[in-house]
């Protein structure tokens, strides 16, 4: 197992084992991913498995409302988010019949309904585990944290993927998807003042990049150039991070990804993330600040054993 140290920096301590070496307070950020975001589930079932509960929790778009369930049901949260997840359907994220208003493709209807019966409360500070929900502000393009007031709308406009979910206004400011700033919000977490931070991501953005040219179709190259995009995007702020704290991103061994409208590979999603980043949890080596996280993709697809056997850091 290897890690990333920063320039200069001296050698330290032999490498301690498992999370439990993590300095304290330990942050979860929970990256975006729409349906994908079913494999943040099995990475909690790993980690409730383990004994681990974070400090704070920090989420972006579907991370924000998976990260709000977890803060208000810790130690129990994989339970609540495997019923969410396996139940749920396309039709009540993205609800046709309703007129969308200018501003998006669906309502935020079916949205609404999936945060009242998630068992939360009505206010970030009731949450049971200090929550922080990203979003952007669409005037100027900063990064938005929600920290404190209403749950309900700092999830929605969180979640708010521009053009597909309306906006939200909160605070004099009109807020969209925080994925567009930072999709996975580590930044957040050393902000939030996070001694060490555990990443939960999802998607072929969040994988090892594979080297390949997409088929000469304009759907293909816009993909490819998107995925490339946000890729560049989540490795700037990761090792960013790692330059002043331990960063650990936990591996789903999930190769082959359902479309985003697709909620039918909830249950493989899981169950593939599940073991996975269990096994990398029970290898994890810590020794100071850097990026710790699987080097290779998995041998064949989604195969845990391949993502296990690679080790830690890059």
């Amino acid at each position: 197992m290897r890690t990333t140290r920063p320039p200069g920096r001296a050698p330290e301590d032999p490498p301690s084992t498992g999370w439990h070496a993590l300095p304290r307070p330990v942050a979860v950020a929970v990256g975006g991913g729409g349906v994908l975001g079913a494999a943040h589930v099995g990475v909690g079932h790993a980690l409730e498995e383990r004994g681990f509960v974070p400090d704070l929790i920090v989420g972006t778009s579907v991370g924000a409302l998976n990260g709000a369930i977890a803060a208000a049901h810790p130690h129990r949260a994989a339970q609540w988010l495997d019923h969410v997840w396996t139940h749920l359907r396309r039709r009540e994220v993205y609800p046709l019949g309703f007129l969308p208003s200018r501003a998006s493709i669906f309502a935020d209807r079916g949205l609404r309904r999936l945060i009242a019966r998630a068992g939360l409360p009505s206010r970030i500070e009731e949450l049971a585990v200090p929550f922080t929900a990203v979003a952007m502000d669409l005037g100027t393009g900063a990064e938005v944290l929600l920290d404190h007031g209403d749950l309900e709308s700092a999830l929605l406009a969180s979640a708010a993927i521009p053009g597909i979910l309306p906006p939200v206004d909160r605070d004099d400011r009109t807020l969209v998807d925080g994925g567009v700033i930072a999709y996975v919000p580590v930044r957040a977490a050393l902000r939030a003042g996070a001694a060490s931070v555990v990443v939960l991501a999802a998607g072929p953005e969040s994988s090892p990049l594979r080297s390949t040219i997409p088929r000469r179709r304009a759907s293909a190259i816009a993909a490819r150039a998107g995925v490339l995009a946000l890729r560049h995007q989540i490795e700037r702020d990761l090792h960013e991070v790692a330059g002043h704290i331990p960063t650990v991103v936990l591996p789903t061994g999930v190769e082959t990804w359902p479309a985003p409208w697709d909620f039918r590979h909830s249950g493989r999603l899981i169950s593939t993330a599940s073991l996975t980043a269990g096994r990398f949890l029970d290898g994890l080596r810590i020794s100071g600040p850097g990026l710790y996280r699987v080097d290779d993709p998995p041998a064949t697809s989604d195969s845990p054993e391949g993502a296990a056997a690679s080790g830690v850091g890059r």
